[in-house]
């Protein structure tokens, strides 16, 4: 079952972009124009075509950009250099909605080496060539740190990629940054802001830049919002992947722990933490989640996890029908 644009019996196929404004319009702004509350600025700065311009990777899927990447409509390297040309826009400038708090400076090599592999005739699979953002607290052995937002870790830099890292780099993502987060997992003040972090300051929400984010791993989430990339990884002990995924219009799944080796993630609870793959559609999330899934000789937790699972085999386009 995939959230993306669809095709509803006897209609038009339905936009997810053009389904959400017309939803936020519906019960967001107008009832608060007539109550006399202040109306959200919303996503409508975050992206050009509204104002006569076009994003061209806006909302794309991984099927997407793994067909433009077989029909050489991009390459690798070009779906990187895309991607940061946006961080910059809107990240460091424009709205400054502040969710990047490192971008991985070999990130384009590796998409080259990626993008030789595709022509050579090797393909990974559907995460091959496609740049993935990662929350602040799982470690990567680059040039990259690993503070979970906190100015007390700047400069902090991992000796060895967390298990998850390494597996994505085996199924050919390349790393593009690493996003921002409530810091230290929002554990650290009971008035603590989300989203806020000494690091990065305020994460904003894409879709109304005055409205919370909501949730520690809302960095990866507002990237993904803002197509900073198509999937990311977040964390969650208790709905922080969930809730930016739910005021972000975003699939966030928090798996059993045990099916993702928490080893190489700065922990908030031992027993509860888990990382989890966020993105647009269920298709995606799914795809991700096969990619980060697997036992760790490293977590106990994960000894029972069942063997390399294609989770999209699970997937049922009509499940929620009637």
């Amino acid at each position: 079952m995939k959230n993306d644009t669809k095709a509803v019996p006897g209609n038009r196929p339905l936009d997810r972009r053009k389904f959400l404004v017309a939803g936020l319009t519906a019960v967001t702004a107008l009832p608060a124009r007539q109550m006399g509350w202040p109306v959200p600025r919303n996503f409508s700065t975050l992206h050009p075509q509204r104002h006569g311009g076009a994003f061209e990777l806006e909302e794309l899927t991984l099927g997407q950009l793994g067909e433009g990447l077989r029909t050489q409509q991009w390459s690798s390297v070009r779906l990187v250099e895309i991607y940061l040309a946006r961080v910059e826009e809107l990240d460091r400038k424009g709205p400054t909605i502040r969710h990047m708090l490192d971008l991985n400076p070999d990130a384009a090599r590796i998409a080259a080496e990626f993008d030789r592999e595709r022509r050579d005739g090797r393909v990974r699979g559907p995460l091959h060539g496609i740049p993935v953002v990662l929350k602040d607290n799982i470690d990567t052995a680059d040039g990259m740190t690993t503070t979970a937002g906190s100015l007390a870790m700047e400069g902090s830099r991992a000796t060895r990629d967390a298990p998850l890292v390494t597996r994505l780099r085996e199924a050919g993502a390349v790393i593009l940054g690493k996003t921002s987060m409530s810091e230290w997992a929002n554990f650290r003040s009971p008035h603590s802001s989300s989203g806020w972090c000494s690091r990065g300051g305020q994460g904003k929400n894409p879709y109304a830049l005055d409205r919370s984010p909501c949730g520690s791993s809302s960095g990866t989430g507002g990237a993904i919002a803002a197509s900073f990339a198509a999937v990311g990884v977040g964390t969650e002990t208790d709905g922080s992947v969930t809730c930016p995924a739910s005021h972000m219009a975003l699939v966030g799944i928090k798996p059993t722990v045990g099916l993702i080796s928490r080893r190489g993630i700065i922990p908030l609870s031992a027993t509860q933490d888990t990382a989890g793959p966020m993105a647009r559609t269920v298709t995606d999330a799914a795809i991700l989640l096969s990619g980060l899934a697997g036992a760790d000789p490293g977590d106990p937790a994960t000894l029972q996890a069942p063997a390399q699972t294609d989770y999209t085999r699970f997937l049922e386009l009509g499940a929620l029908r009637g």
